[in-house]
């Protein structure tokens, strides 16, 4: 049962992800998932309830790392390590980051419950644990908003531009030697950026 739930949400990422919630059938994820329509309709009444659940499956797992920062942990090295989970998760999971990405493009008309609630409640938590750090004097002083902001569209550039990133250098970050120069770049720019002065 929840095999056939996970085949479902999958065939929907797929789909949602290249044509958006208005340009996928429930006809077309069905035949994707290679249930029936009325199959599918037994685990999600709607279009509208299955692209939500597809968005929120994906928001935990983009959030994971996130939920990690505590007051206790050295931040250079905790956002360094950061830096390289979001990477991989972009490099692994890049139609998730695509359609969280078109999500919000259009003003997150599905997503906005999720995002002023849980989403914000996360994020706030998190800003007092970099002002933390920064109080402590471990951090250069900067709005911990911002730096969550920047680690999310630097990270996730990856994933969301993968297209032009390969036309542009003929890499993606399937390239083992590509995705070690881009973490190490990547931290270089944000970590030293953070380092107390």
């Amino acid at each position: 049962m929840e095999s056939k739930r996970a085949l479902i949400l999958d065939a929907a990422l797929q789909l949602f992800s290249r044509f958006g919630v208005h340009g996928t059938s429930l006809d077309q994820v069905a035949s994707m998932a290679d249930v029936s329509k009325t199959n599918l309709l037994y685990y999600f009444s709607s279009k509208d309830e299955l692209y939500v659940s597809v968005l929120r499956q994906l928001l935990d797992v983009w959030l994971r790392p996130l939920r990690g920062f505590s007051v206790e942990q050295e931040p250079l090295q905790a956002i360094g390590e950061y830096i390289r989970i979001k990477l991989e998760l972009s490099r692994d999971h890049p139609a998730e980051s695509r359609l969280f990405c078109l999500e919000i493009v259009q003003g997150a008309p599905l997503l906005m419950d999720e995002l002023q609630q849980p989403l914000r409640e996360l994020v706030d938590s998190k800003v007092q644990v970099i002002q933390a750090w920064i109080d402590a004097g471990q951090l250069a002083p900067i709005d911990p908003h911002h730096l969550i902001f920047s680690l999310w569209a630097t990270t996730q550039h990856y994933a969301d531009f993968a297209s032009q990133i390969n036309a542009v250098t003929g890499k993606t970050l399937a390239d083992p030697v590509f995705f070690q120069q881009v973490l190490e770049n990547v931290r270089g720019l944000i970590l030293e950026g953070l380092r107390p002065r």
